[in-house]
């Protein structure tokens, strides 16, 4: 028999051990989305939601409701949808789930009120709309948890955003609580276009407004 060569032994035992070795971790892959896409987001949903809040504090009549309609299919719904497809591209699963939410609302609220225009004998459920109302006012309490660990400007716009519903949900019986809600979703939306223009002044001037420094609350 041949004996074992030393060197073809030590040859096998290096080729033994990067096999056994752990193969080296890929690097993490870099998000498509150069930008940030959360100001986009906001102001989508503040702008839109102070323009219908015009309404429901009757500083405008609702002669203006035809623009509020437009812009709620293609700013407030369009443009925020968007804008949470692009958060979840870069990972951010709250901002992205948050923003196709509100956008969906939107876009089904201009589909109602457009079918709403175009059928004047569209029967409404009162009992449904105000269901309707209070299970977003649910869904946003639960958003607002998560932003126990974001910022004041986030923990405002939802906890409002919250009121507002539940608000909405009793004006579907009593004209005062409608009011109310007028008041309480014009300062939600307020609050949406500042924070919105903070994170804008942040990123691009490095000046840091009050309201969007991290918090944890939880």
């Amino acid at each position: 028999t041949t004996a074992f060569d030393p060197e073809d032994q030590k040859h096998c035992k290096g080729h033994t051990a990067d096999l056994r070795a752990p193969a080296p971790l890929a690097p993490p892959r870099e998000s498509c989305v150069r930008g940030n896409p959360g100001p986009v987001g906001l102001l989508a949903f503040g702008m839109t939601t102070v323009m219908l809040m015009f309404i429901e504090t009757s500083w405008s009549d609702k002669l203006f409701l035809p623009t509020v309609i437009a812009y709620a299919a293609f700013y407030g719904g369009l443009g925020q949808f968007v804008a949470g497809l692009l958060e979840l591209l870069k990972g951010n699963t709250f901002a992205g789930t948050a923003f196709i939410s509100y956008g969906a609302f939107w876009m089904g609220w201009f589909m109602l009120e457009f079918l709403s225009k175009i059928d004047h004998s569209l029967p409404v459920s009162l009992t449904g709309k105000t269901l309707w109302c209070a299970l977003w006012g649910i869904l946003t309490a639960g958003f607002f948890v998560v932003t126990l660990r974001k910022n004041f400007g986030l923990m405002f716009i939802f906890s409002t955003l919250t009121v507002t519903f539940f608000l909405l949900a009793g004006g579907v019986y009593n004209p005062n609580s409608q009011k109310a809600a007028g008041y309480v979703g014009f300062a939600c939306g307020s609050s949406a276009i500042y924070t919105a223009l903070a994170m804008l002044y942040q990123d691009e001037l490095g000046i840091t407004l009050p309201g969007i420094g991290p918090v944890h609350f939880i």
